[in-house]
């Protein structure tokens, strides 16, 4: 019986072609056992980490007391009129801005991973409630009221960025890079200070929804009939921007007061608001008109309290109508968030933990519709303020919650005279810090002038078009310009450098490309190319199939121009060669410039920027040497250096790479998309040993530094390429010795070359 299943065991190795004495390799029980060392401890840390207020509120003590009163506080006095202003951007009215700060505010210190961030209404994501709410009044108009519309839009995305937090699918987030967000955000403030101008000058008669541009023109073009409204409006914004200005003038010149003007600075907002809600009340209250009509726009009644709590209301065919701009809602609601909080994150020297954000948000949301807010994401200029106010931990948010609460049960009637200029003005102020500065915008070109042209893509798109359509992009470009890298990495031949530092005698080697490369090297450095035969190349990605194919046409491209062909082709007739080969030019002298090359003895091939490999660029890789043994019509070895993933090696080993083996042994395709049948079998050859490999010796154990199962795989490329020269020598060696051999007789071409073969 034992035999029997040992020969069935034998059968099945053939039928997969496993060898009978495999080189051992990492196993995926290896990578299973990998995955989680201790189950039951990562469960816990799982759930413990959906909690983060558990790792510190119990450490709370009165200093951190102290920070997260002051900011709590400071967030919540400019919270409320900026909540205000941008419902009006979403077309909603006033109270759901206050709905959504306090949700906010309060929900998100309960999961946050970060101090910094203040979550509640925003400017871009209420622009494009506004446009969600439009597009489907536009298609079902009177269908469903737009609170309806702003929650559903809250619940949907809220939960499907709750699912992306739960699932750890936060990484999806790095697939957008910081230009792409800094162009949409700076299309979307122009956008938004260009709706918010007309609300500002009390114009009217054109639509502010429209593309950037035509509102822009617009705003011209209807000056002449400008309202009384634009006295409270501009009248506000430069308010606010002396108020800054001097606070910042005063801080640098008075640098002891300057938390004292930090606070009167930060103030501003309330403080305009204020001034204009009296000079309002004092002018409006006796020029009302017979209709009951005010002289100027204000917000009229504001209904205290929560007037909406209970069950979202869901609507299956609302969801089905909205269903087209849920995705670019949701990559707002969460790019925006982690951006701030990352930020926020690098200044303050705190990490982030970006799955947990996502929760927090998709937490905040979905729960906010309860109240009948609508999304919520992190605002860069609250996050900032309390940042600089000093807050200690994310239990200041229920500080700002107490002061929105207050201004909903104790301000309302006050709010009925606020001038809705004043709230443009507000939103203007706020939004226009997000535009991108030129020295950021330079930042770009000089880091990646590519990023820098998607970046500009993105605000153009976003001024001519729409935020959604900038939106898509930024993230397309960004996505193809990714993959343009990742299928046309930088590969180079390398040559060595020999380093002798200034006050020792030490010497060292280090491999650089052949090639100048401006501002890497200095002119008068020499780089000495490798011994003739030997060929070293670095490739700076991962081995994929995307971009495989330019390493095998830059090693045979190379070993062609550069190696010595094996065979003598003068000898053949013009007739017989192949169609991609017709021969040398009439009078050139095809034998004489072959035979002025070196032989081609072995390639080291540098995989320290390899991180992963896959089965067509195995393939690839057996292809190259298949072609350069072609060329040279001899065995050529194959060296790598700096293969530190045991799953590389696992897959050059399928291979036939890095064993010493003849390639004659190893597969000729590794997996073939249409197998062909009528292959040959080659007699089994030992394996080659590689000396030098074997003498890379650890100092502590004595033992080889790499496994003695794969004396061509190196820990580094100098050991590498002085396996090659030893390989190199030895070769040469032999070759003089082979001279003082009695000459072997002259045998038939077809005859020596399947000599050749079985000697392979």
């Amino acid at each position: 019986m034992a035999s029997l299943v040992a020969r069935l065991k034998s059968f099945g190795k053939r039928v997969i072609g496993q060898p009978e004495e495999p080189v051992p390799v990492v196993t995926v029980k290896d990578w299973v056992r990998n995955l989680s060392k201790d189950p039951k401890h990562d469960v816990l840390s799982y759930v413990e980490g959906l909690f983060p207020i558990v790792g510190w509120i119990t450490r709370y003590n009165f200093g951190w007391l102290y920070g997260d009163v002051v900011a709590g506080l400071t967030v919540g006095i400019v919270v409320v009129p900026q909540s205000m202003s941008y419902a009006q951007i979403a077309t909603l009215p006033t109270q759901y801005g206050l709905y959504s700060a306090f949700v906010g505010v309060l929900i998100y210190c309960l999961f946050a991973t970060s101090k910094d961030v203040s979550i509640g209404p925003v400017a871009v994501m209420s622009l494009t409630v506004s446009r969600i709410i439009a597009t489907v009044n536009e298609h079902h108009p009177d269908v469903w009221p737009a609170p309806q519309i702003a929650t559903t839009v809250a619940f949907i995305c809220g939960f499907i960025v709750l699912a992306i937090g739960i699932l750890r699918l936060g990484w999806l987030v790095e697939f957008i890079p910081a230009p792409a967000v800094s162009g949409f955000m700076t299309g979307s403030a122009i956008n938004i200070v260009a709706g918010q101008v007309p609300g500002l000058l009390g114009e009217s008669g054109f639509d502010t929804r429209a593309a950037t541009y035509k509102v822009i023109i617009n705003c011209f073009k209807y000056l002449p009939v400008t309202k009384l409204d634009a006295a409270f409006g501009l009248t506000g914004l430069f308010c606010l921007y002396a108020i800054r200005i001097a606070c910042d003038y005063l801080t640098k010149r008075f640098p002891r007061r300057q938390r004292f003007f930090f606070f009167i600075s930060v103030f501003r907002n309330a403080f305009v608001i204020i001034i204009l809600t009296i000079a309002s009340w004092l002018y409006c209250r006796d020029h009302k008109s017979k209709s009951g009509k005010y002289p100027i726009k204000i917000l009229m009644t504001v209904p205290r309290g929560f007037q909406h709590v209970g069950p979202p209301v869901i609507d299956r065919e609302l969801v089905a109508a909205m269903a087209g701009e849920i995705p670019v809602a949701t990559i707002i609601l969460l790019l925006e968030h982690i951006a701030i909080s990352k930020s926020f994150g690098r200044l303050n020297g705190y990490k982030i933990n970006p799955n947990q954000e996502l929760i927090a948000i998709g937490v905040t949301n979905t729960i906010g519709t309860v109240f009948g807010a609508y999304p919520a994401t992190g605002s860069f200029s609250r996050s900032a303020l309390k940042s600089k106010s000093g807050v200690r931990t994310p239990a200041a948010g229920i500080l700002t919650a107490i002061v929105v609460i207050v201004a909903l049960y104790g301000l309302t009637p006050a709010f009925f005279w606020i001038p809705s200029a004043g709230l443009s003005a507000v939103v203007i102020h706020a939004v226009a810090d997000l535009v991108a500065s030129p020295r950021q915008v330079y930042s770009f070109w000089r880091v990646s002038p590519l990023e820098f042209v998607i970046w500009l893509a993105a605000v153009l798109v976003t001024v001519f078009s729409t935020i959604e359509n900038g939106i898509y992009t930024s993230i397309c470009a960004s996505l193809a310009l990714l993959l343009v890298r990742l299928a046309h990495p930088r590969g180079y031949f390398l040559g060595r450098v020999t380093l002798r530092e200034e006050r020792s005698s030490v010497i060292r080697e280090v491999f650089v490309p052949l090639t100048q490369r401006p501002g890497i090297l200095h002119p008068a450095v020499k780089v000495e190319p490798p011994p003739p035969g030997i060929v070293v190349y670095r490739f700076e990605e991962s081995a994929l199939y995307p971009n495989i194919s330019l390493l095998n046409d830059a090693l045979v491209d190379y070993v062609k121009a550069n190696t010595r062909r094996g065979r003598d082709m003068s000898q053949i007739k013009m007739s017989d060669r192949p169609w991609n080969d017709p021969g040398p030019r009439p009078g050139q002298d095809e034998n004489a410039e072959n035979m002025a090359k070196p032989v081609l003895q072995a390639i080291v091939l540098d995989f320290s920027g390899v991180s992963h490999i896959d089965t067509t660029a195995v393939q690839a890789l057996i292809d190259t040497r298949t072609e350069v043994e072609r060329w040279a019509d001899k065995p050529v070895d194959f060296h790598f250096a700096t293969i530190l993933s045991p799953w590389i090696r696992r897959a050059l080993v399928a291979g036939g790479f890095g064993t010493g083996a003849s390639s004659s042994n190893a597969p000729t395709e590794i997996a073939p998309v249409v197998p062909y049948r009528g292959g040959r079998t080659l007699p089994k050859e030992n394996k080659v040993t590689d000396v030098e490999a074997i003498e890379e010796i650890s100092e502590d154990s004595q033992a080889p530094i790499v496994p003695e199962d794969t004396p061509y795989f190196h820990f580094d490329l100098i050991s590498a390429v002085r396996a090659a020269e030893a390989g190199l020598s030895s070769t040469q060696t032999s070759a003089r010795s082979s001279m003082h051999k009695p000459p072997v007789p002259s045998v038939t071409s077809e005859a020596s070359s399947s000599a050749s073969a079985s000697a392979v």
